[in-house]
């Protein structure tokens, strides 16, 4: 009984993620052909992801340990165990841009939204890492945020246990003295499991933004690294303790 309902609330979750998307898709084309404007299509977009959580009956603690300043360009580094997450990250403020893995550009639709107004790295190609850190180094100089999830992916077998985080983005922080925001996305590994069977499973959903890390108070890119790493481990430890 229980799989029948997940498999309908996944039915129902697929369905409002398609129907939803296919509605904003034409006002985020619009934002993709005027450059001056596509600041507003990923504003669109997280008013769609926060939408969509809403839609599906799906509620999102989110809790942050101190103010954000607007308008000041940040790397937010988060965990990744589901799909889910990338919904998630539109709980952000500001306007943010995503650095993603390039095989998510031939999703249909999604694909063309996400090369034109985000990110998107091939990392087995030297020259697309290069065109990348060009591409982030200009939105963090215009003011824009960057979220990145420093696994490189959904890798690890052992969710809430996260795999070691790649360098990138912790030499493109002490490089640009950008501030480091650790984000621990808690329970999505339960919602949407990456097991191949795309089954949501409804329960509270949970977001933490954490203390800025200053990269001027690390000595090292590494220091920063493990630094980040224990701040979200802790945080998914502690709130994956009693389930």
């Amino acid at each position: 009984m229980n799989n029948l309902l997940a498999r309908l609330y996944s039915i129902y979750a697929s369905i409002i993620f398609i129907l939803s998307f296919l509605i904003i898709f034409p006002f985020i084309l619009i934002c993709i052909w005027v450059p001056s404007w596509n600041k507003y299509g990923r504003k669109i977009n997280r008013y769609w992801a926060r939408g969509y959580f809403t839609c599906i009956f799906l509620p999102v603690k989110f809790e942050k340990t101190e103010k954000i300043e607007k308008g000041k360009p940040y790397i937010y580094l988060a965990n990744h165990f589901s799909y889910l997450d990338i919904a998630m990250m539109g709980f952000i403020p500001g306007d943010v841009l995503f650095v993603g893995k390039a095989s998510i550009r031939k999703a249909p639709l999604f694909g063309y939204y996400f090369k034109n107004l985000h990110i998107a790295v091939d990392r087995d190609r030297l020259r697309s890492r290069a065109e990348t850190m060009k591409r982030t180094d200009r939105a963090l100089e215009s003011g824009s945020s960057v979220i990145i999830f420093p696994e490189g992916g959904i890798f690890t077998k052992n969710p809430p246990e996260m795999i070691p985080f790649k360098n990138g983005a912790f030499r493109m922080a002490k490089d640009k003295q950008i501030p480091i925001i650790p984000a621990t996305l808690s329970y999505n590994h339960l919602i949407l499991p990456d097991d191949g069977k795309l089954l949501f499973h409804w329960r509270s959903a949970k977001m933490v933004l954490h203390e800025p890390l200053l990269p001027e108070n690390f000595d090292s890119e590494k220091a920063l690294k493990e630094k980040c790493f224990q701040v979200i481990q802790t945080q998914l430890d502690l709130d994956n303790l009693n389930i």
